[in-house]
């Protein structure tokens, strides 16, 4: 399995108190079975965060994680443009 992730930069939270992490998962087949194990365990993600930059950020952000899909759109445009 391989992941890729990022911090959505369109919607922060006001207070920057929300992040939203967006996962590229592949094979993309797992994706959503592997964003809900994330989500399962997000207080220890967030506490490891927190002990890594816990100096540069007032607030750890609460994060939220989701399926990046946007490359299997773009494979699918890709496959119709072929045809």
């Amino acid at each position: 399995m391989m992941a890729t992730a990022w911090p959505d930069p369109q919607e922060p939270s006001p207070d920057m108190s929300i992040a939203r992490v967006y996962l590229s998962v592949f094979p993309s087949e797992r994706s959503q079975e592997i964003v809900k194990n994330i989500n399962d365990n997000m207080k220890s993600i967030r506490y490891e965060l927190g002990t890594r930059v816990r100096h540069q950020l007032r607030i750890i952000p609460e994060l939220k994680f989701f399926v990046d899909d946007s490359l299997d759109y773009a494979e699918r445009i890709d496959e119709l443009l072929k045809k």
